[in-house]
């Protein structure tokens, strides 16, 4: 595996992060994320896996370190900014609103470009492609759906927004062994065909 610089998209350096200035959850963090692969911080519920998530996408404002992204310091870019930078962010609760169809809560993910509605149709299009279960579900609403076809629309409705980069927190929480298998797999095809970049945390890799 190369080590060159280009290689990395994003850079943890000696991060110091919590929600009081004299009290921090993540001390000393240091991860680097390699382009079009998916880098995983495990470890035990309550350690700050979520923390470090919210640091990179603008939540929490370090108290010490960096946040590089391709190179870039982002620690005083909002979170907005950081989106239209490339970077998404997938919490564990899931983000969807259940009581919408699944066409209407892709529709929201195009909100960069709301007023192209042929680029909107032509996002959706292609995430029907990359799930074709969604597309014959479009019009159902999306709280009758499986945990793990929830999962797909939060993750299709994110990739409208064409991110080069998905902060995904504890992908496969609550869902069965099956369906997290179904998730990972849905998460290595995103990185192995269409070259995103992934970082995750989770307590376990299940399934894998």
């Amino acid at each position: 595996m190369s080590d060159a610089t280009e290689d990395i998209v994003l850079e943890l350096r000696s991060l110091y992060v919590g929600y009081y200035k004299d009290l921090n959850i993540l001390q000393d963090l240091n991860v680097k994320v390699r382009k079009n692969q998916i880098t995983a911080i495990l470890g035990a519920n309550g350690v700050g896996k979520s923390t470090a998530l919210k640091a990179v996408f603008g939540f929490l404002r370090p108290n010490e370190g960096q946040v590089l992204l391709e190179g870039e310091d982002i620690i005083d870019v909002p979170t907005h900014q950081r989106i239209l930078k490339g970077l998404a962010y997938i919490p564990q609760q899931p983000g969807i609103f259940k009581d919408m169809s699944v066409e209407e809560n892709l529709e929201l993910g195009g909100w960069t470009f709301k007023r192209d509605k042929k680029q909107i149709a032509e996002k959706m299009e292609a995430n029907y492609e990359r799930f074709p279960v969604l597309k014959d579900k479009r019009k159902q609403i999306t709280g009758e759906l499986s945990g793990g076809q929830q999962r797909m629309v939060e993750i299709s409705r994110t990739l409208m927004a064409e991110p080069k980069m998905l902060l995904v927190d504890e992908p496969t929480a609550g869902l069965s062994k099956m369906l997290s298998e179904e998730v990972y797999e849905m998460l290595t095809v995103l990185t192995e065909q269409e070259g995103l970049t992934i970082l995750l945390v989770d307590q376990e890799i299940r399934g894998c």
